[in-house]
């Protein structure tokens, strides 16, 4: 990566940095279900569109970003010339009522939108935890930060999956999990040295497997065999951070890096990242139910 690209996608790390303060003190005033969908047909929390608008005002105003899409606009917003920035502004928002994780999610892109895989140059995610971290993977690294008044401040460089795997996390409703996912994950679940560690949202999960090692699932269902989670908002950022610590991702059958994107903004796709070792017997198993 030339240097121009890489102070570029800083500076996108740094803007979304600074709003996260302001993203957290907005939420105790944004409980409720704003009463309005987004365009995967999910009713957005207020929220959801106030961290959506912030984050766009901010990055839309950068000279080194040229477009900008959400989980909760429709279509791509063209603000520009240079970098595509996708987000998911508030992961997890659905554990406003409870009080439990969430965070924001961004992919960027050195290509239009929708992008590839292949087109990212830099992701990151801020937790909003008991404190806000945020991990950011550019030019083969992952670095974690701790976020303290808009300022990153490095806690741990060159982060790297544990090798001994110890937690799990499979999201959706078992019933509709596809037989082949359940006996995978009940194999998983009779592990002694693994635990169950599942808060409801993605990127919490994920931090837990970047932290301890171990996997996160969020298959595909018999109600909705494309997955879930979005291909470019959420997919292949989290993809692109877990491989770039040394772990491994899956779309069932391959990385999800490598799933080929469709004009759909919004597609959807499974996602498995984790320990290589758990990614390939995930692989086997969904492998062996498919006729030869």
């Amino acid at each position: 990566m030339d240097g121009k690209t890489r102070a570029i996608v800083e500076e996108i790390f740094e803007t979304v940095a600074e709003a996260s303060p302001e993203i957290r003190a907005g939420l105790p005033s944004r409980r409720l279900k704003s009463g309005s969908e987004n365009p995967s047909g999910e009713k957005q929390m207020a929220a959801d569109v106030f961290a959506d608008d912030l984050l766009q005002s901010r990055l839309g105003a950068l000279d080194s970003v040229g477009e900008y899409a959400s989980e909760e606009r429709e279509t791509v917003d063209d603000v520009g010339e240079g970098l595509s920035v996708t987000v998911d502004p508030l992961d997890g928002s659905s554990n406003l009522k409870p009080n439990n994780t969430m965070g924001t999610v961004v992919g960027i892109y050195d290509e239009p939108l929708p992008a590839t895989g292949d087109d990212l140059v830099g992701a990151a995610y801020v937790l909003f935890g008991p404190v806000a971290t945020m991990m950011c993977a550019v030019d083969g690294q992952v670095d974690e930060y701790l976020v303290d008044n808009g300022v990153r401040n490095l806690v741990t460089e060159d982060v790297q999956l544990p090798a001994e795997p110890s937690v799990y996390g499979f999201g959706g409703r078992v019933p509709e999990w596809f037989d082949d996912f359940t006996a995978f994950a009940r194999e998983v679940e009779q592990d002694a040295s693994m635990k169950l560690r599942y808060g409801g949202a993605m990127i919490g999960d994920v931090n837990q497997v970047l932290t301890y090692g171990g996997i996160f699932s969020y298959p595909a269902f018999t109600n909705a065999p494309e997955g879930k989670l979005r291909l470019q908002y959420e997919g292949y950022p989290v993809a692109y951070i877990v491989e770039t610590a040394g772990g491994a991702s899956s779309d069932g059958e391959k990385s999800i890096l490598d799933v080929v994107k469709t004009d759909d903004i919004h597609a959807r796709v499974p996602v498995h990242v984790g320990n290589h070792e758990l990614i390939e017997r995930l692989e086997a198993t969904l492998d062996e139910s498919v006729p030869s």
